[in-house]
């Protein structure tokens, strides 16, 4: 059980980071005025970082 649990504690720490890093980059990109591109089916696209909330 301890294992699952010290798993389970990087798996949160690891997500939380990642939407951290996320939020930051869109922000960035909000005062630079700059899209973010992201693929989509295959697709790619690009999104205007302002119309990001």
């Amino acid at each position: 059980m301890g294992n699952n649990h010290q798993y389970s504690e990087l798996r949160e720490k690891l997500i939380a980071g990642t939407k951290l890093a996320f939020q930051r980059l869109v922000e960035k990109a909000k005062v630079s005025d700059d899209y973010l591109v992201f693929s989509e089916n295959g697709k790619i696209i690009k999104v205007k970082a302002r119309s990001i909330k």
